[in-house]
């Protein structure tokens, strides 16, 4: 990712240089015209294609592989030597490459990630970087650089603290700023603050590419972000931070540090929150229920739990209820049991939707007690919502929705196959990974993916166009609620809460245009508000084309 853009002529570049630019290179499309020109004669084959030949051959080497960490491994590659290539095979069918980019491979990507790795990609900023950073940052050869997405590795998915591992998190996000909602990939700069790891087996495996120490305290993590953070202002001054997959008391504490001070956001807890609202709001449309009347409990209370009931309450608190009437409609549960008042090991974000019960560490026996209409899971224990904790939400609702949101696929609480059969085919429910669909009793269910890429594309898109001062929790539920509204009767009465992925950036342009005239609405935006927003919008768009 390290190279110079496509504003620049191919004049800068000359022969094998040319070829070895990802973004300036074009392969065999090369004309003969352009070969002749920039010394490329006699380095290509003699047949010049266009770049959808080209992409046939990209399908045929993927088809070719073993397993998915492979298809990774070439796309990884692929985008090494032919930007362009890459995103114009990835954007052609994004219902097929999400998965192999992203969740659920990125997974076992990232478990390998020393293993499989290739070349340098983005930025690792050090603690012996402590008192230069501004200076590291300056070496990046792009200066309008809009958005950081930055990781400590320290909570990756359902993997715990993987250190340098986690930098495939960054990078795949990115990715998919550009693969779903067209963001152009030269404004996108991954960094991984590497501030070491807690895990054992990485500081010993001889191939881990991190720091081996083990992290700092609060106190000195915390003036390492601050100075991070002041020198991104410097060096990059409209960059819009993303915090992605940090430890979870991290990454409540800086969000709240942040949020209303400079332009940034947490994807783990905005983004996954949204997602969910998103979902939710489809399944109440179905069911004809309102919001305000539900009754949520969460598996889980870490940092994208939080996350998840703080942007609940405030959809709830925007529909006329109080903040407390809000929170009071939210519970939640977690390997302690449920978290009421006598816990005396609550932090304070969890202390907001501490529960006036007696305490329980049955699962079961609290859904009896408190008798939720959703069940929310985000507690990375793999079948925790076993088949007692779906027919005893059956039991008390009609149509019980249920969302399993944990991944990789075997941290997921249940898999769609267990909630619809568990459930008599009563379940609305939606996963953090893409099971397939089922057919129980003659009907097919068409399981949702609550996944955060229906989101954070979009509103990374909105604030591209828009460049506002800040990014607010409202952003986030006009997004979930742009979502929500991309799913027409046809998708509804298949039981779908999301939309399909098959035409990803119409969806995430939609979402986009709807997040933009909200940042414009409230004085967010600091550009000059468009007479057509969408059409403008559209105009912001990436194109992947020689």
């Amino acid at each position: 990712m390290m190279q110079i853009t496509k504003t620049h002529s191919h004049n800068a570049l000359h022969g094998v240089a040319l070829l070895n630019d990802p973004v300036l290179n074009k392969g065999t499309a090369f004309s003969l015209e352009e070969r002749r020109q920039h010394g490329l004669e006699g380095f290509l084959p003699p047949s010049v294609e266009n770049i959808d030949r080209q992409v046939e051959r990209v399908i045929e080497h993927l088809e070719a592989k073993p397993n998915d960490l492979e298809r990774y491994v070439y796309l990884t590659g692929l985008s090494d030597r032919n930007e362009t290539l890459f995103y114009r095979a990835v954007m052609s069918d994004p219902a097929r490459f999400i998965p192999i980019l992203y969740d659920p491979t990125i997974a076992d990507a990232c478990l390998a990630f020393g293993h499989i790795y290739r070349r340098a990609r983005g930025m690792y900023i050090t603690r012996a970087m402590k008192g230069r950073i501004t200076e590291v940052l300056r070496n990046w050869p792009e200066r309008d650089i809009r958005f950081i997405c930055v990781s400590t590795g320290g909570r990756i998915l359902g993997l715990g603290d993987i250190g340098a591992n986690g930098m495939g998190i960054p990078i795949g996000k990115l990715q998919l700023y550009t693969a779903c909602a067209a963001v152009p990939p030269d404004c996108l700069l991954p960094v991984l603050l590497d501030i070491g790891t807690t895990n054992e087996l990485l500081r010993a495996d001889p191939l881990y590419l991190g720091s081996r120490e083990k992290p700092p305290s609060d106190q000195e993590l915390d003036e390492l972000v601050e100075e991070f953070v002041q020198a991104v202002q410097q060096v990059f001054p409209d960059c819009c931070i993303h915090f992605e997959d940090w430890k979870g008391t991290d990454a409540i504490r800086l969000l709240n540090r942040y949020a209303d001070k400079i332009l940034c956001y947490n994807d783990d807890i905005q983004g996954t929150a949204s997602v969910t609202l998103a979902g939710l709001t489809t399944a109440l449309q179905i069911i004809g229920a309102p919001l305000v009347d539900q009754r949520i409990l969460f598996l889980g209370a870490g940092s994208a739990g939080i996350g998840i009931a703080k942007l609940i309450a405030v959809a709830m608190q925007a529909k006329g209820l109080s903040q407390h009437e809000a929170r009071s409609r939210i519970s939640m549960f977690d390997i302690d049991g449920l978290l009421e008042p006598s816990r005396a090991n609550l932090s304070e974000a969890q202390k907001v939707y501490a529960r006036k019960a007696a305490p329980s560490k049955d699962l079961v026996k609290t859904i009896e007690t408190l008798k939720p209409t959703v069940l929310i899971g985000v507690s990375t224990k793999g079948g925790a919502f076993n088949q007692r904790v779906v027919e005893a939400m059956s039991k008390l609702n009609e149509r019980p929705i249920i969302f399993a949101l944990s991944n990789p696929t075997d941290k997921a609480e249940c898999t769609a196959e267990q909630a619809y059969t568990w459930s008599k085919g009563k379940a609305l429910f939606a996963a953090g990974v893409q099971f397939p669909d089922v057919t129980l009793n003659g009907r097919t269910y068409h399981p949702g993916q609550a996944n955060n890429f229906y989101i954070f594309p979009a509103v990374g898109l909105a604030t591209y166009a828009a460049r506002p001062r800040l990014i607010t929790d409202e952003c986030f539920i006009v997004a979930a609620q742009a979502s929500a509204d991309q799913i027409g009767p046809d998708l509804s009465a298949k039981g779908m809460l999301f939309p399909g992925q098959d035409n990803i950036l119409e969806t995430e342009t939609t979402t986009a245009t709807r997040v933009a005239e909200y940042m414009f609405d409230e004085g967010l935006a600091q550009v000059e508000r468009p007479r057509d927003i969408r059409a403008w919008i559209e105009r912001h768009l990436y194109k992947p084309q020689y």
